[in-house]
C-alpha cells in the first residue's frame, strides 16, 4: 500500500465531515463526535489542528474565510477540495482492500463507504469475501491436520478465528446481494448522491478558483 500524504486516521474523519459541508475546526470536532466517527477509528483530539494544517498543506482542504463571534477568537472555515475528495475515496479503497487479517482497518473503511459509489463498494466487498474464503479454506485444512495430534483445548483460538471468518463471509455475501438487488436501504439515494458529487461537485469546486 502507498504511504498516504496524511496518514493519521483523524485526517480521514476530517475529510469525511468536510465532504458534507464547510466547517471550522470546532464544528469539525463536534460533527465527528456526533456522527460517532471517534468510535470507528482511533482519534487523538490533540492532533486536530496539526492534521487540518497538514491536509491544507497537501491541498486536500482549503480555507474559505475567517469569522469572529463576539469576543471569541477568530475561526477559519475549511472546505474539502477536489484533491481531498479523491484522497478520501482512495483512502477508503485502501482500507477496504487491505489484508483480510486486519479487521479493524476494514471496519474503518466500512464507516467511510459513502466516499465511493455502491457499485464500486459491491466490487470491493466481493473481492474481500473471496480473499477471506481463500484464507478460511486454508485454515480449515491446517486445523484438520493439527487436530490429529493437538488437543482441541490448544486450538480454540483457531476455532474462534474460523467462526469469525465464516460469519464475515456470510455477512459480506448478504450485504453484496442486497446491493445487487437494490434492496439495501438508501442505495438509490447513495448512487444518485455519488453520481452528482463526482465529478460534478469537483468541477464546481474547481470553478470557484
Amino acid at each position: 500500500m502507498p504511504d498516504r500524504p496524511v496518514s493519521n486516521l483523524l485526517g480521514l474523519a476530517v475529510l469525511g465531515v468536510l465532504a458534507q459541508r464547510p466547517m471550522h475546526r470546532y464544528e469539525i470536532a463536534t460533527t465527528i463526535r456526533e456522527q460517532g466517527k471517534d468510535d470507528d477509528m482511533p482519534i487523538k483530539w490533540g492532533s486536530l489542528y496539526t492534521v487540518v494544517s497538514s491536509l491544507e498543506r497537501h491541498g486536500f482542504v482549503e480555507a474559505t474565510g475567517v469569522d469572529r463571534d463576539g469576543a471569541r477568537p477568530e475561526r477559519t472555515t475549511y472546505r474539502i477540495t477536489p484533491s481531498g475528495l479523491r484522497e478520501m475515496a482512495d483512502w477508503t479503497r485502501e482500507l477496504l482492500a487491505g489484508p483480510d487479517t486486519d479487521r479493524s482497518r476494514f471496519a474503518i473503511g466500512l464507516s467511510m463507504l459513502g466516499a465511493i459509489g455502491p457499485d464500486e463498494a459491491q466490487t470491493l466487498l466481493r473481492l474481500r469475501a473471496d480473499r477471506v474464503r481463500s484464507r478460511l479454506a486454508q485454515l480449515e485444512r491446517d486445523l484438520a491436520g493439527w487436530s490429529e495430534t493437538v488437543p482441541r483445548l490448544f486450538l480454540l483460538e483457531d476455532d474462534y478465528t474460523l467462526a469469525v471468518m465464516r460469519a464475515e463471509v456470510a455477512w459480506l455475501q448478504g450485504i453484496t446481494a442486497d446491493f445487487e438487488a437494490g434492496v439495501f436501504p438508501g442505495v438509490a439515494e447513495w448512487r444518485t448522491h455519488h453520481e452528482s458529487t463526482t465529478p460534478i461537485a469537483e468541477e464546481a469546486l474547481d470553478g470557484d478558483h
